[in-house]
């Protein structure tokens, strides 16, 4: 009986294991997916291509900001990026920081902590803050449509 057991738990443990590495690769892909966004669209953050920026948010975005509030609207976020952001901020993402989660059958929650620099400033005053991003994929397009930005401060070294 003691040999049946352990063959039975052999048997349960292999379609397990084949599961999770297949959960793995698509973690993977997901993961790499949403780097490859995240640097495309803060490579434009960072250089003002407002037209690319513009091409990956949604046109209903909702951005939660924890010390501006809500603004809701493709063209305000980019109006925003415009007024407030254009040669004054740039944003690199703090190592080891980056987290993606699936969401079944809409695309990935993105985690991230970010520096935000102020470059040609005499005191750069590099800031730090945290964010969750909800890409949605529809067809093989991802497209950026819920942002919550928080826990604005002074960077923790």
């Amino acid at each position: 009986m003691k040999g049946l057991g352990v063959l039975l738990l052999a048997v349960m443990l292999v379609p397990v294991a084949r599961v999770d590495a297949q959960a793995s690769g698509d973690a993977d892909a997901l993961l790499k997916t949403v780097t490859q966004l995240d640097a495309k669209l803060f490579g434009a953050y960072n250089t003002c291509d407002l037209k690319t920026l513009g091409a990956m948010v949604s046109e209903d975005l909702e951005f939660y900001h924890d010390l501006t509030g809500l603004a809701v609207g493709r063209d305000v976020f980019v109006d925003s990026i415009k007024k407030n952001i254009c040669g004054k901020v740039t944003r690199e993402i703090v190592a080891g920081t980056l987290e993606v989660h699936p969401l079944k059958g809409f695309g990935a929650m993105e985690i991230v902590t970010h520096r935000f620099h102020h470059p040609g400033q005499a005191n750069d005053d590099t800031g730090e803050a945290k964010s969750v991003m909800l890409w949605q994929n529809k067809g093989g397009v991802w497209t950026l449509t819920r942002v919550i930005s928080y826990d604005h401060g002074a960077a923790k070294s």
